[in-house]
């Protein structure tokens, strides 16, 4: 615990019910205090007060009494009953209290000094009948329409905000706006403990409404400013900022519809409750993708959302029905469910809740939203990437696996988006139109993919009868080859696999007859070597025969020549001795 905290309380607060408010006002408006609700004619002033109080009614067991000067209790009635509250019921079973003070200048006369005591007593009377611990105040300027002195309208404004913190009841008082950001009387909102402002505008022809709590005494509260919407299901506000990072995340993996494409994945597919991104300029093939990814989900008895808005469900079945892809069979069994309309139809925010509330009533376990780019005629790239960002976080929450597609203009980076969510995206694939050779071709790749490996090839993206099909670039000596190049090429890598048998075998045919060749001439090449051997050997033996024969005549000469000399030798002395 930090230092000063161990004596802080927490300002105690009452729970409106009206979805996302509580939320952004960390609890709801401040118990047993008044809180002030004003803006613009039409911003839905009265339908949040009457809200809080039929909430605390049926929601919280906190009885209420609303008490209008405006419309009359018949057609306050009608008006909640088409929102799923029925007042009439309510007041039966004394949870709440309908009072409907008219106030105009036929029937006031100011006689004297002017006070609030009669009202209090209406007030206090109503309170006591339902033993109410809700009040709600629709709306203030009507109840002061008539007073013109601004000092007693200063201190009955005062007062009627002390008395209402008397009686101990949470109080929603509603006012209308002046000039800026301020009420026509310009001190409801000094005196009231928590300010709300409701602002409804209109932007490019679309209407919009915003939420801000200007102030709240005593607690921490959200400041920015949020989009809300009023529809069958009441007041609601989306909030953005408050969204936090606690989805859940699965390892289980599911597959995209197309076989090709999942082995583009190492798991084999994508995690389920993760969402995808098909990115591309016009004619790749982002609905065909899209149309795979609901049809392989319905194809394993999984319900899926497509919501569409540039294409009919019958334009879209017919043209998915071309390439084998049956999706009214998948609507006739239950599992599919389109929606097509246009964007233009409503603002951001109508399109958010009803798309929400479609997945809260169908529960699939897939979406599609194809394109999300055409949200941006509605409303500007920061608002329709707010939105998404609601949408996906539902999503992820409810762990339904998701792909939109975004359209991106020709001749922008490709890897970027025009509302710039990728961000947001766990997998995201990028398809692009390849010209080579006067054809024009599609491919696709991985950009990324969280949490998974993944390819980093370019496949060639092929649409068939059969569907989707993804081929393998070919990759030769003249570089990357597509199309018909790639297909030319694979036809003559198979003619020469088919030729292939008989050039080997010819092949070894010649190889066959250049050996015997060649082992004839070894053959003649050996004979003759054998004959030049006999001559040689023939040669030799002769030659060693001459010089046998020449020795010998050698020896026989030398042998002579000692005889010679050896008789001369004697003859010599011979003669000496007969000297």
């Amino acid at each position: 615990m930090k230092k000063g905290q161990e004596n802080r309380t927490d300002l105690p607060k009452a729970a409106t019910g009206i979805k996302g408010f509580d939320q952004i006002s960390e609890g709801g408006v401040p118990r047993g205090r008044t809180s002030l609700v004003f803006g613009g004619a039409g911003c839905g002033k009265t339908m949040f007060a009457m809200n809080f109080v039929a909430n605390g009614a049926t929601t919280f067991n906190e009885p209420g009494v609303f008490f209008t000067f405006e419309e009359n209790r018949e057609k306050l009635i009608a008006n909640m009953r088409s929102v799923g509250f029925d007042l009439a019921e309510l007041e039966a079973k004394k949870k709440v209290v309908i009072c409907h003070a008219l106030i105009g200048s036929e029937e006031t006369t100011q006689a004297g000094a002017f006070t609030l005591d009669g009202l209090f007593i209406r007030m206090r009377s109503a309170i006591q009948k339902v033993k109410a611990r809700r009040v709600a105040l629709d709306t203030i300027e009507t109840l002061f329409s008539q007073l013109k002195d601004e000092n007693t309208l200063r201190r009955e404004i005062k007062r009627l905000f002390e008395w209402l913190e008397e009686q101990g009841v949470t109080a929603v008082v509603t006012g209308e706006r002046g000039e800026g950001m301020s009420t026509r009387h310009n001190l409801e909102e000094y005196v009231a403990d928590c300010v709300v402002f409701l602002d409804h505008r209109v932007q490019n022809q679309i209407s919009t409404r915003r939420l801000r709590i200007v102030k709240y005494r005593g607690t921490e509260h959200q400041t920015d400013e949020f989009p809300f919407v009023i529809d069958r299901n009441g007041f609601w506000v989306m909030p953005v900022t408050s969204l936090d990072l606690s989805h859940p995340a699965s390892k289980e993996i599911v597959s995209t519809g197309v076989k090709d494409l999942d082995e583009m994945f190492a798991a084999g597919g994508i995690y389920r409750g993760s969402s995808i991104l098909v990115s591309g300029t016009a004619g790749t093939g982002k609905t065909t993708i899209a149309a795979s990814f609901v049809g392989g989900a319905c194809a394993r008895g999984e319900r899926a959302l497509f919501f569409a808005f540039e294409e009919s469900k019958d334009q879209l079945f017919r043209n998915m029905a071309g390439i084998g892809m049956r999706l009214d069979r998948c609507e006739q069994k239950g599992l599919l469910r389109y929606c097509a309309v246009r964007p233009t139809v409503n603002g951001l925010e109508a399109h958010l809740v009803k798309m929400q509330r479609m997945i809260d009533e169908f529960d699939p376990k897939f979406l599609v939203l194809d394109p999300m780019t055409n949200f941006l005629s509605v409303g500007t790239t920061d608002d329709v990437k707010a939105m998404l960002l609601r949408l996906i976080d539902h999503l992820k929450q409810r762990q339904v696996t998701s792909l939109f597609t975004s359209l991106t203009e020709g001749g922008s980076p490709v890897e970027k988006t025009d509302i710039g969510v990728s961000s947001l995206i766990d997998t995201w694939l990028l398809l692009r139109d390849i010209e080579f050779r006067g054809e024009r071709n599609r491919g696709i790749y991985v950009l990324k993919s969280r949490g998974t490996a993944h390819s980093n090839q370019i496949r060639e993206f092929v649409i068939t009868k059969q569907g989707i099909q993804l081929q393998d670039v070919y990759v030769g000596p003249e570089g990357v080859l597509i199309g018909s190049a790639r297909a030319r090429r694979i036809r003559e890598e198979q003619e020469r696999q088919q030729r292939e048998p008989e050039v080997r075998r010819r092949r070894e045919r010649l190889l066959a007859q250049k050996l015997r060749a060649m082992e004839n001439q070894i053959s003649l090449l050996r004979a003759g070597f054998e004959v030049d051997e006999d001559t040689l050997r023939e040669r030799a033996s002769n030659e060693d025969n001459d010089n046998l024969e020449l020795l010998n005549r050698a020896e026989v000469d030398y042998r002579q020549s000692i005889v010679r000399g050896s008789n001369n030798r004697s003859t010599r002395t011979k003669k000496r001795g007969a000297k």
